[in-house]
């Protein structure tokens, strides 16, 4: 059930290459695979167009990341996650964020309540 979005502001796109930054955040979280099922692991990345940063009066961005997790997992577990999620995306912006103004942000949503879902995909991975 492991949903990741990943929010940019559009005047990021000169540059970073949001596929590459997507496909790293994505791997990160397939190297926990005894917490995160591979089979339920879906990531996203949304362009934003319409946004309002600090004053508005600037070319700052942002990119913020939600991971979305079912219940059941440990706050060990859950830390551990978004540590190297967080880590993963700061150093993928550490030079631009030495060159211009960017905040970065990591949030954790679990649900607490059940979610109705449809998914064969957890066939191919069960004798992995």
């Amino acid at each position: 059930m492991p949903h990741l979005t990943l929010e940019y502001t559009d005047n990021l796109k000169q540059d970073i290459h949001i596929s590459d930054l997507l496909r790293n955040i994505h791997d990160t979280l397939l190297q926990h695979r005894d917490i995160i099922p591979i089979g339920g692991l879906r990531s996203r990345a949304v362009e934003l167009t319409d946004y309002l940063v600090a004053d508005g009066t600037q070319d700052d961005a942002f990119v913020h990341v939600t991971l979305k997790l079912g219940s059941g997992r440990t706050d060990e577990q859950k830390k551990l996650i978004c540590d190297d999620l967080f880590e993963t995306i700061s150093e993928q912006f550490s030079g631009l964020f030495e060159k211009r103004y960017l905040a970065l942000s990591l949030e954790l949503y679990e649900f607490m309540n059940p979610t109705y879902k449809k998914n064969n995909i957890h066939e191919r991975y069960k004798n992995e």
